[in-house]
């Protein structure tokens, strides 16, 4: 049976059974029974939607604590392009990786950069025709977990290709063990600073690797103002400020919706954003309604990664941000010389039916012609007041056995009960 770790958790304490996530949640992985919420363990793609959305701050991020860097004696920093986006006024990328040296990093990797890789190959990939088009982008993990488990007609269509990421943290691990031959290899920490759950997840179970390259994940929320003043610092003394960038326009657009797909240079392309519009899009790819596309860019969060429930700054203004520090950067830094090992999947994404009615397919049709049954019987008005989001999943929950259909606090009332 598939172990399950989530960086989405419920503290049940705050819930106060309103149904405003089961509401939200992309694949109805919440009910609310005995008056407080349920998360779906095999159902949640830990998007963050409902953190989101909940009032009450029931649902909580899981993630490392800044002390995690303690546990190691070498630490790398992998800064997520949306980090950038989140300070006013930001004219050098420098100010960030050096303040965070000052705050205790032994070494900075930029994500941005392999970012820049990742397009690299993207492009040479798509040139070749390696993968079916329209090409759906893998960056976000949100999204990969969304087609495994909802639309697996379209696995086919995903880039098989590493985050950057994951690509950032094998490169670091390598450089660092090549200058410093002292280090074993458990003596380094390689750090993410993340702007959403979903990458904590992905590094803590990954789908297409057999482990990951990062060894922990903290939350930009946290970092930011702890670096606020090492910044500040960094900035009243620019003569003493290393030159540690090393991306361009490419790597740093990556941060939010569209930079990816921009940075393919072609312009048969589409890019959406907010999980709603994604499975919209999901929805039109697998009805065949976009076959003259090349590449498609799917983000979970409103205006991409900079939208992340982990970031602290309205996204549109980290997005505003970003496009006036690109201005004073070059084009691109880094280029792929050939489809290194470090950006290739380890193994292939696979479908998880965790949607399925019954493994046995008569079984299954019994099922649904009974959901079907009882779906049309219920009113249809989706009021969520039997603590499944809509009619039809509590059609679902019936035939499962997880509810009954007395549940429906309306057809009570229209049955005079």
């Amino acid at each position: 049976m598939e172990q399950f770790f989530h960086s989405v958790m419920l503290d049940k304490e705050l819930c106060k059974g309103c149904i405003n996530c089961i509401k939200r949640c992309p694949t109805e992985a919440i009910r609310v029974r005995g008056g407080k919420a349920q998360i779906t363990a095999e159902r949640c793609i830990d998007c963050g939607e409902c953190i989101r959305i909940c009032p009450h701050h029931a649902k909580k991020a899981i993630y490392d604590k800044l002390p995690v860097l303690e546990h190691f004696r070498y630490t790398i920093a992998l800064p997520a392009p949306s980090l950038y986006g989140q300070f006013n006024n930001l004219e050098d990328v420098d100010i960030v990786l050096n303040a965070l040296l000052k705050m205790g990093f032994d070494q900075v990797f930029e994500v941005a950069k392999a970012a820049e890789l990742v397009s690299d190959i993207s492009r040479r990939i798509m040139s070749e025709g390696r993968v079916e088009k329209p090409v759906i982008s893998s960056a976000c993990p949100t999204v990969v977990r969304l087609i495994r488990v909802r639309f697996p007609e379209l696995i086919d269509h995903v880039l098989p290709l590493n985050a950057p990421i994951d690509v950032a943290a094998k490169l670091a691990r390598r450089e660092a063990l090549e200058q410093h031959p002292e280090l074993k290899p458990e003596d380094i920490g390689v750090i993410f600073i993340s702007p959403c759950p979903a990458k904590v997840t992905a590094v803590k179970m990954p789908l297409v690797s057999e482990k990951s390259d990062i060894d922990a994940v903290v939350a930009i929320s946290d970092v930011y103002p702890k670096l606020i003043s090492y910044m500040e610092d960094v900035d009243s003394r620019p003569e003493e400020m290393e030159e540690l960038s090393s991306a361009g326009k490419i790597g740093v657009s990556w941060a939010s919706s569209g930079g990816e797909a921009a940075a393919l240079l072609g312009d048969n392309y589409l890019a959406a954003d907010g999980i709603e519009n994604v499975i919209k899009v999901l929805e039109d790819l697998e009805d065949d309604k976009f076959t003259d596309l090349d590449f498609v860019e799917l983000n979970a969060c409103s205006g991409g990664c900079v939208g992340g429930v982990l970031t602290v700054e309205n996204p549109y203004v980290a997005k505003a941000r970003l496009k006036k520090l690109r201005k004073y950067l070059p084009v691109a830094m880094n280029h792929a010389e050939s489809l290194i090992p470090e950006i290739q999947w380890d193994k292939e994404l696979e479908y998880a039916s965790v949607l399925s009615l019954d493994d046995d397919f008569q079984a299954a049709l019994h099922k649904m012609n009974e959901l079907e049954r009882i779906a049309g019987d219920l009113p249809g008005l989706d009021c969520g007041s039997c603590g499944a989001p809509s009619c039809r999943a509590l059609a679902e929950d019936v035939v499962r056995g997880l509810a009954k259909e007395s549940d429906c606090i309306m057809k009570l009332l229209r049955n005079g009960e």
